[in-house]
């Protein structure tokens, strides 16, 4: 598995985290969840990238993801499917990320593997 790939596994892994203790700052998790997810440095310099972007932007990205999400409250999606949303739309917002197309795949994929049988 690439670096970026990796990293943007353990981004959701730290935001399905965040998420479960309804908090927004990863900072207070950040030695306990490295310890647990031990990566390369590079990998773990995206990954945090990735969570500190997607977490400062949360109110954007969720207003968003419920622009688009018809019918569906952020709160009654499953947390895999809300952070897999979060962060493919954080990346498409971010110039510094990479293409829409390489987002929207890795969005799909993460989904695919993680996402529930309804996603």
């Amino acid at each position: 598995m690439g670096r970026r790939r990796k990293a943007r596994e353990v981004a959701l892994q730290f935001l399905y985290q965040l998420d479960q203790h309804g908090e927004t700052d990863p900072t207070s998790h950040e030695a306990e969840f490295w310890s647990r997810h031990p990566v390369d440095e590079e990998t773990r310099a995206f990954a945090s990238a990735l969570v500190r972007g997607t977490t400062s932007r949360r109110k954007e990205v969720d207003e968003i993801i419920a622009q688009y999400t018809e019918h569906w409250d952020l709160d009654r999606m499953a947390v895999v499917d809300r952070n897999i949303l979060r962060l493919a739309v954080y990346e498409l917002l971010d110039p510094r990320a990479v293409p829409p197309k390489v987002a929207s795949l890795m969005a799909t994929l993460g989904g695919t593997a993680r996402g529930s049988s309804s996603s």
